[in-house]
């Protein structure tokens, strides 16, 4: 309790009051959002703990139960269900000794099940912390799950097969968004300008899906949500979707060949989806 108390303290300085940025640093501490520190968020902001849990309950990304440390979700829409997503499914409960829904004992993993992914074309897709997973057979969970346990963070950008380049232009006025001249990850970046808090700038992403790297002209905190604009007609690029792990409005992009990518405009949120 005291515990709790002392960091809560410290991240109300830190991020001056700020609610969302406040939980988001509780639960990187903890893994999801103990009671306890909840209460003392209440009770140093001096706000209603019912409006607290609000927040806490209105962003898909806070959790108010522990999860694991890496989260494994199949997709189980129509089009994965008819090409065999259920013995997917029913592989990794059998591989994790865990029911969807559910977290092992170790807390090593969480295991779910969604209905939609956004890549039917490419499915079944199983997406691990991020990472996206296509035309997944069920001799694959094995593998999947091994490599999850052995550093899955370390994956190389350069080496690993779930990261590949896009290209994207404008939805709105269809001008390409490719950056030949400034590369990220060794490929043409996407540029867009961003603004939030009174800045504007230049902001580049990777090219590469799968990667987060990017490079922006103005430090941007930890959860602030940034609005993206094309460089060319200056169209702000909101689409309609909302982030799986977040809740915020995604930012759209048109895929050249067909589709659209859609990354999440929170700082530090790895929320991203491929239509194809």
């Amino acid at each position: 309790m005291l515990q709790a108390a002392k960091l809560v303290e410290n991240l109300i300085l830190q991020h001056d009051g700020h609610l969302v940025n406040i939980l988001g640093d509780i639960q990187e501490q903890y893994n999801y959002l103990p009671e306890d520190a909840l209460r003392q968020v209440a009770d140093r902001l001096e706000m209603p703990i019912r409006d607290i849990f609000g927040v806490a309950t209105f962003y898909k990304s806070f959790r108010l139960s522990p999860r694991g440390k890496h989260l494994i979700s199949v997709c189980v829409g129509t089009t994965c269900h008819v090409r065999g997503a259920p013995a997917i499914a029913a592989a990794f409960t059998r591989q994790l000794g865990t029911e969807p829904g559910e977290t092992t004992d170790d807390r090593e993993f969480t295991f779910e099940t969604v209905n939609c992914l956004g890549a039917c074309d490419v499915g079944p897709v199983v997406v691990v912390d991020g990472d996206y997973f296509l035309n997944v057979k069920t001799a694959d969970v094995k593998r999947i799950s091994g490599k999850v346990s052995a550093g899955f963070d370390k994956a190389s950008v350069k080496t690993d097969k779930r990261i590949f380049p896009v290209q994207v232009s404008c939805p709105r006025c269809n001008h390409s968004l490719m950056d030949a001249d400034h590369p990220i990850d060794g490929c043409p970046s996407i540029r867009v300008t961003i603004s939030f808090g009174g800045k504007h700038g230049w902001h580049r992403l990777s090219s590469l899906y799968g990667s987060y790297n990017f490079e922006s002209e103005h430090e941007r905190p930890l959860g602030v949500v940034a609005h993206y604009f094309c460089p060319h007609c200056h169209s702000e690029l909101i689409g309609v979707s909302e982030c799986p792990e977040c809740g915020t409005t995604m930012v759209p992009m048109i895929v050249r060949g067909g589709g659209m990518a859609q990354v999440c405009p929170r700082r530090g949120c790895k929320g991203h989806r491929l239509d194809v």
